[in-house]
């Protein structure tokens, strides 16, 4: 390639060797896009975020301690009268008829019917005329191998059976052979919630890489807290709203910082869900007691029956709702606190007031479809309790004052406002933080973090030969240091030959010399 004059430019890749070193501005598109957080660049900073979070920290440590239940040891199965044993079969034949057993129909192995009492099998009354004969091979238990025959009356309820089902038949512990001794009462799901479970552990890890592999080792530390500590303090006598308090605490810590590292960024979007957490908890307290709210439904009931001791069941709907809330309070405070610092990235002249109303405006839009994912959420899970509530004939304030839709309404509205209350927590919190740290030395000579792919954020060695004479004009210099233009970096748009009316715009330097 030539310059201007028609000379040769010169070594062209070191050319672009010293065009890929020039130093990045604070505007335009100079910034990269990485995602990794810029570290907080004053001791004052790091000291603010640890003195806020450590004793966070640490009280969660210590309340984890204190309401583990060691040496609890818990009753279960057949200690609480649980004494139906599950047993897995298969389906080897499905017969429709009357559901009248008499000499010809009746299962094999049962019994003699007492004198006045129906056969094995015969409904009573008022039960449906037509059953399924469902024929089962049993594969596990005492009897495995035997074929024992099921009866399910023919009723808008009862699920369709097929060969080659695969069932769960419940075994009260009686005589192995006997058909009476088995109940048929679920199939088995554990092959395609497997291929789901890999399903989508693969479209993490394809999408987020090691991110992802981050976030599903944080899901693991989730359901372990949840399994390994808050069931078992729970059903030991613990009250749940501290129980919920403290293992939502613990999983936020371990989750975001397994997720997204230990940096200043993740660290307020901790603080933000800490508090949003906090009103949470306030709110529905208050709320949950001015409307004289139990917690008493069917399940909690059966609970506390089991259990053969009381429990706050008030409690277990606030822990519910704290637990329920969090997942959602983590995607917004990140985000929210993501959107500060890649503004900060995007204009390092921005102060605290510039990023909090762009980061407010960009979470306004974010809370929207949150709250609206919310209540969807909830409303779904409730839609089988709401459709038998709609028959009812009650005016919709009858339906939604109602014991059990009441509390989906106050779960559902504190967890909305938390959410909302997140956004400016956050966003503040964040450009509080952010505006306080200078652009970091690795970004100003365009070295910044990588990102989750591996790119480096910084622009590739022809990327940077391109935008070299673009700087240089801002300031009157050549990139090669010798007052020609490279036409190997930046051809100009128009042949310099051309009459005078022809031209189009020129760059200064190239007019000046001209003339």
């Amino acid at each position: 390639m030539r310059t201007t004059d028609g000379r040769p430019s010169g070594n062209r890749r070191g050319s672009r060797t010293a065009a890929a070193r020039l130093p990045r501005t604070g505007h335009g598109h100079g910034h990269g896009h990485g995602h990794g957080p810029v570290e907080p660049a004053s001791r004052r900073v790091r000291l603010l975020l640890v003195a806020l979070l450590a004793p966070l920290a640490l009280a969660t440590v210590v309340g984890m301690a204190v309401l583990y239940p060691f040496g609890h040891d818990q009753a279960t199965g057949g200690k609480l009268g649980l004494d139906h044993v599950p047993v897995p079969g298969e389906v080897t034949a499905v017969a429709a008829g009357p559901c009248t057993a008499g000499p010809g129909n009746a299962p094999p192995g049962s019994p003699q019917p007492a004198p006045g009492q129906p056969a094995a099998g015969q409904p009573d009354a008022g039960q449906a005329s037509e059953c399924l004969t469902v024929t089962v091979r049993l594969e596990d238990g005492p009897a495995a191998g035997v074929l024992i025959q099921q009866r399910v009356p023919q009723e808008p309820s009862t699920p369709s059976f097929t060969v080659g089902d695969r069932v769960v038949l419940a075994y009260t512990g009686a005589a192995p052979n006997d058909p009476s001794s088995y109940q048929l009462v679920d199939f088995q799901r554990g092959w395609p919630l497997s291929v789901l479970a890999g399903v989508f552990a693969l479209a993490v890890l394809l999408l987020g890489r090691w991110r992802g592999l981050a976030a599903l080792g944080a899901l693991a530390v989730s359901f372990g807290v949840l399994v390994l500590f808050v069931l078992p303090a729970i059903l030991a006598g613990q009250g749940p709203l501290p129980v919920a308090v403290v293992g939502s605490g613990v999983i936020m810590f371990v989750a975001l910082y397994i997720t997204h590292g230990f940096t200043a960024r993740t660290s307020t979007a901790i603080l933000g869900t800490l508090v949003s957490l906090t009103l949470i908890g306030v709110l529905g307290w208050a709320f949950a007691a001015a409307s004289r709210l139990t917690g008493l439904d069917e399940d909690t009931a059966n609970l506390i029956g089991l259990l053969g001791h009381g429990i706050d069941a008030r409690g277990l709907l606030l822990a519910g709702v704290i637990i329920g809330a969090l997942g959602v309070l983590d995607d917004v405070t990140v985000t929210q606190a993501s959107a500060v610092w890649e503004l900060r990235r995007a204009n390092p002249d921005l102060g605290w007031r510039g990023l909090y109303s762009a980061g407010l405006r960009i979470g306004r839009d974010h809370v929207g479809s949150a709250v609206n994912t919310l209540v969807m959420a909830y409303a779904g899970a409730a839609l089988p309790m709401l459709l038998a509530y709609s028959l009812s004939g009650r005016t919709f304030g009858e339906l939604v004052t109602a014991q059990a839709v009441a509390q989906e309404v106050v779960r559902t509205l504190v967890g909305s406002v938390g959410l909302v209350a997140a956004v400016p927590v956050t966003t503040a919190l964040s450009a509080l933080v952010a505006s306080g740290e200078p652009v970091s030395a690795a970004v100003a000579r365009g070295g910044e973090e990588p990102d989750e792919s591996g790119a480096s954020g910084k622009d590739t060695e022809d990327e940077a030969a391109a935008k070299a004479p673009a700087a240089s004009h801002a300031d009157g210099a050549s990139p090669n240091g010798d007052g020609r233009r490279s036409l190997d970096a930046d051809p100009p748009t128009v042949p310099i030959d051309l009459p005078p009316g022809l031209r189009r715009h020129e760059p200064p330097e190239t007019a000046r010399r001209r003339r």
